[in-house]
């Protein structure tokens, strides 16, 4: 059976640059603890990489999710009842509405390594957040699958 509302499910890994820094760190880690012997050595290399990696992997797993309808973005659950209309940003308006066009109210899942973004009216009126921006790599496919759950 096919569901009514194209999926949309995307997760905001870290990129790869970030896990060679992961590596990096445990490597640091390991010469910081070189004049204690070897196996302090092979302990700061294990410790320090692996809790780097876990910091990048935390960091990078925020997901965006348009599911039964409503907009799930990190740990925030929106009705699709409650939102607008939905626009596409390119990477200079996304870098805009990041800044200086930012609303201190707004929900915001970004990620500066990711260029574009949507951003998405609350038209609930109970709801004092003015609108939702969201960074992703999909920008055409999140606002599509908006409008289809809106339907």
């Amino acid at each position: 059976m096919q569901p009514s509302t194209p999926p949309f499910d995307e997760r905001l890994t870290a990129p790869r640059s970030w896990w060679l820094i992961a590596s990096l760190v445990g490597i640091a880690c390991a010469l910081m603890l070189l004049p204690l012997g070897s196996l302090p050595l092979l302990a700061g290399l294990v410790g320090g990489t692996a809790l780097s990696a876990v910091a990048v992997s935390s960091y990078g797993s925020a997901r965006i999710r348009v599911v039964a309808g409503a907009l799930v973005a990190g740990d925030a659950r929106i009705p699709v009842s409650a939102l607008g209309e939905a626009e596409v940003l390119d990477a200079e308006e996304a870098r805009a509405w990041r800044s200086y066009k930012a609303d201190t109210r707004a929900f915001m899942l970004l990620r500066s390594y990711i260029p574009t973004a949507v951003r998405v009216e609350v038209t609930d009126p109970q709801d004092p957040t003015p609108y939702v921006y969201l960074s992703t790599r999909e920008p055409q496919a999140l606002v599509a699958a908006l409008s289809a759950a809106r339907t």
